[in-house]
């Protein structure tokens, strides 16, 4: 193959934080094919998300998920309009891969696993189950795949932050927010997300509350409690546990780009792995994650976008069960947090 492509379809269909870790997929092949036209297959709640990176032209919505034939039949009728010479897909479902496959796109790629692999002339045996990479990374290394079927060099990999606001809109969002919280200008914002998408398990409020409790001694920093909009209650209650720290609780409620601005402003993120958490390391905002162990969940699969020096990880200790958040040392996170992103503070 030695003909660039004109127009890509990257297919990342499914929850809101692994399509965040697509961000780097898109950023390399719009590196090293800075005149292709790369558009994104995602699901509505991500849409936002999608029109916010950079090295997306166009964002494809998935409307017909779970509608059988007939989501198969809406996306052939896509595919066939805008007559991709590619499609990479990163996360494989058979309506997306017989889609593909009716509407002859040349060139179909997809991690060889699962039956739906029989729909693409293009495989890249991965072996996510074992957990060996970064979430990440499998979905970097489908995209150098495709980039070598079509002898074009590898560009070199961007560092974070693959999300970027305007600076000075950041500044008056920030100044907003500390005037309706009635906040000093001169603290520190510390956000907990309590919530969890449901993908893996969480601590519990209670132990984000001792978490709080162990951390948030000092008056320069303030303990902001962020929900998104079925979040509330949990954020509520952890506000109850920590009435001493004087909590105020963020309730997002307007989408998720005025959700990612207002991360955008935190000095530290705290959370489960959800995709808040990993909104906050595409904003290379230091952050704090809880893990289970369980192969497919752990945190060096989930592992966020920011710098090295920016990410902390937390899971159950090895003698305990892999999904038993009940087992994780608070004080000893408590500690080793405070020691890397506020002692210095």
């Amino acid at each position: 193959m030695n003909k660039n492509p004109k127009k890509i379809l990257v297919v990342r269909n499914d929850k809101l934080g692994d399509f965040m870790l697509s961000y780097p997929t898109f950023s390399l092949l719009k590196k090293a094919l800075p005149n292709t036209e790369i558009h994104a297959l995602v699901q509505p709640y991500t849409q936002s998300m999608a029109e916010l990176c950079e090295w997306i032209d166009i964002v494809q919505l998935d409307n017909y998920k779970s509608d059988g034939f007939k989501s198969i039949y809406q996306l052939y009728l896509l595919f066939k309009e805008h007559k991709y010479d590619a499609v990479i897909t990163l996360y494989s479902e058979t309506h997306t891969g017989f889609a593909a496959f009716l509407a002859k796109i040349p060139y179909r790629l997809a991690p060889a696993t699962k039956l739906v692999q029989i729909f693409y002339n293009h495989r890249l045996r991965q072996k996510r189950s074992r957990s060996e990479k970064p979430e990440y990374i499998y979905n970097r290394d489908l995209a150098e795949h495709f980039l070598k079927d079509f002898q074009i060099n590898v560009a070199e990999y961007k560092k974070a932050p693959f999300l970027n606001f305007n600076p000075q809109e950041l500044k008056l969002i920030y100044k907003s927010f500390l005037d309706a919280y009635n906040i000093n200008e001169h603290k520190k914002l510390v956000f907990i997300h309590p919530g969890s998408g449901g993908s893996a398990n969480n601590l519990t409020v209670s132990q984000f509350a001792e978490l709080a409790h162990a951390l948030l001694n000092k008056p320069a920093w303030q303990l902001v409690i962020c929900a998104g909009p079925d979040e509330i209650i949990q954020a509520q209650h952890l506000a109850n546990l920590t009435k001493s720290l004087n909590p105020v609780i963020y309730h997002s409620k307007s989408g998720l780009k005025d959700f990612s601005q207002h991360i955008a402003i935190a000095h530290l993120f705290i959370s489960g792995s959800t995709g808040p958490l990993h909104i906050a390391g595409a904003l290379d905002v230091p952050t704090a994650g809880f893990y289970t162990r369980r192969r497919s969940a752990t945190a060096l699969r989930w592992q966020t976008l920011n710098s090295d020096d920016r990410r902390l990880s937390f899971s159950p200790p090895a003698e305990a069960q892999a999904e038993d958040m009940h087992a994780v040392d608070i004080s000893a996170c408590a500690k080793l947090i405070s020691t890397t992103f506020i002692a210095s503070q």
